[in-house]
């Protein structure tokens, strides 16, 4: 599906407040509440919008220790790695990426002792081979 620059504005506002009313979303794109109600119900059917998400607050956020995990991977269980990661509640993203490692993980808890034990769980992981953390400091940018 081919996205207008209206169908952009609405995943934009939506990106700012996900809990955005309806009524507001078409204030702010100046139409009509039953075509931005259109819009919005036709960016879901075709799987553009597949969900809402919470946005925590920064002093929650903030509480959170989050590291950048970089894993190698043997090829025939990675599909087994990911598999089990996904039933973590620490793992919050799982990219695969090119280079000498095959994937980086965000994991985040709320203590160094617990960030320690999800990253070593991962490690033991049937199928990982190796891997290297860093603990994130600070966000700079976050869009």
């Amino acid at each position: 599906m081919t996205k207008t620059d209206a169908d952009r504005s609405v995943i934009a506002l939506l990106r700012e407040n996900a809990r955005m009313p309806v009524s507001e979303i078409a204030r702010r794109l100046g139409v009509s509440r039953s075509t931005a109600q259109s819009r919005l119900e036709r960016l879901e059917r075709s799987g553009t919008i597949a969900g809402y998400m919470v946005r925590l607050s920064g002093e929650y956020d903030a509480a959170q220790i989050r590291a950048h995990l970089l894993v190698t991977v043997s090829p025939k269980l990675s599909g087994d790695v990911i598999t089990a990661m996904e039933k973590m509640p620490a793992v919050r993203t799982v990219h695969s990426v090119s280079g000498s490692f095959d994937m980086i993980i965000i994991v985040e808890a709320p203590s160094v002792a617990e960030l320690d034990a999800v990253i070593d769980t991962i490690g033991a992981l049937k199928g990982v081979d190796r891997t290297m953390s860093s603990i994130i400091l600070s966000t700079r940018i976050d869009r």
